[in-house]
């Protein structure tokens, strides 16, 4: 499992030299790695230990991954900052996340009564997450194929083969003088999706 997300990891990152570049030192990398062990003692029922390593991980690299979750093949992280992957969460194969992006509960005010409840989304295959975007919500699905944009915010799912961003960004620009102003404009969809 480790192998694929190194795998996927050197595809899908051109400032990638080698393989050995990202096992020592890709954040995402070290972080996966973390959670496939994790995640190991985790199913086995070890208490504490899981949750120590993550929490580690988190400590080192900004990612928090709960050992809880379930991950597919050729996971790849880039960046990686400010990542939140919550316990019930199920992620597919061939999935992208950038930096910024939580995959986490809608609600927790329910506090025990929520144990062993799915409160985390499913992210299907070959879905790209682009950076700030908030996908929330045990009964959210994000279909396969699917690119979300960044800094969006869905609490209802997606189908699949879809691209979600916003619509009408505003950009204002002010100086000293007050006379640079950009007006409102819509943001060309293409572009903005592949805007990290």
């Amino acid at each position: 499992m480790v192998e694929t997300s190194v795998q996927a990891e050197f595809d899908g990152d051109p400032a990638a030299f080698n393989k050995d570049e990202i096992i020592f030192c890709y954040p995402g990398m070290y972080a996966i790695m973390v959670f496939r062990l994790a995640h190991e003692f985790y199913d086995l029922g070890v208490p504490m230990l899981p949750r120590i390593m993550s929490e580690y991980a988190h400590g080192k690299t900004g990612i928090d991954i709960h050992p809880g979750a379930s991950i597919g093949r050729y996971f790849f992280i880039d960046h990686g900052t400010g990542i939140v992957v919550g316990e019930t969460t199920i992620i597919g194969d061939n999935v992208k996340i950038y930096q910024g992006v939580t995959i986490g509960a809608l609600s927790t005010r329910g506090g025990q009564n929520l144990r062993s409840k799915k409160r985390h989304p499913t992210i299907e295959d070959n879905v790209t997450i682009y950076s700030g975007a908030s996908i929330l919500g045990g009964e959210t699905v994000i279909g396969h194929d699917s690119v979300i944009g960044g800094n969006t915010f869905i609490t209802m799912s997606v189908p699949p083969e879809s691209n979600v961003s916003i619509k009408s960004q505003e950009l204002h620009i002010s100086n000293k003088k007050g006379s640079a102003n950009a007006e409102a404009k819509e943001l060309d969809q293409a572009a903005w999706f592949y805007t990290i």
